[in-house]
């Protein structure tokens, strides 16, 4: 990696399909900077390579293709599941809607958000791509603040204080909209 492992990196960006002049997907405009701990594996391998050497003030603009990013659609993230697993009172859901974004947690415990592509008499079918699966991205932005990280947030693995405890997952896992 670089010799800036386990600073505290803070940016604003513009997140993009394809290229600097394609739809805006995010944005941290008008929110709350992207704040991360570099060197532990937070962040898309790529963007915190193109950024974690930028000094304060610094602007980016980069793609990332896809298969460094979220990876390529995989057919084999189109599940079938059991109806029953959705029923409540002998009844389908009313959340479970073709299009409609459900959280269906694994064995281990950690939920993964996934669209209905599906429904059939038996069971329903979901799509647990992540949605910019098989998307080329462009960022864009600016870095706000670069600090050396504490010893409780290296141990921790994530930053502490203003900006810290959200275990910066913004870039792993983008805002999911109701309906797609």
């Amino acid at each position: 990696m670089s010799e800036a492992i386990n600073n505290v990196i803070t940016v604003d960006y513009k997140l993009f399909k394809d290229t600097a002049e394609g739809e805006m997907i995010e944005s941290t405009e008008g929110k709350q900077p992207l704040v991360f701990l570099s060197g532990v594996g937070q962040m898309i391998p790529e963007f915190e390579a193109n950024v974690v050497n930028l000094e304060v003030g610094a602007t980016f603009s980069f793609g990332i293709k896809a298969e460094n990013a979220y990876g390529v659609k995989s057919d084999d993230a189109i599940i079938e599941l059991p109806q029953d697993m959705f029923m409540q009172d002998g009844k389908l859901v009313e959340q479970v809607v073709v299009g409609n974004i459900l959280p269906l947690e694994d064995q281990n415990g950690h939920v993964h958000p996934a669209k209905v592509v599906s429904i059939n008499e038996t069971t329903v079918t979901m799509d647990v791509n992540h949605p910019l699966a098989g998307q080329d991205l462009h960022f864009t932005g600016s870095v706000v603040e670069v600090r050396e990280a504490t010893q409780d947030e290296i141990q921790h693995g994530h930053v502490h204080g203003a900006g810290g405890d959200r275990k910066s997952t913004r870039l792993n896992s983008v805002t999911w909209p109701s309906r797609m």
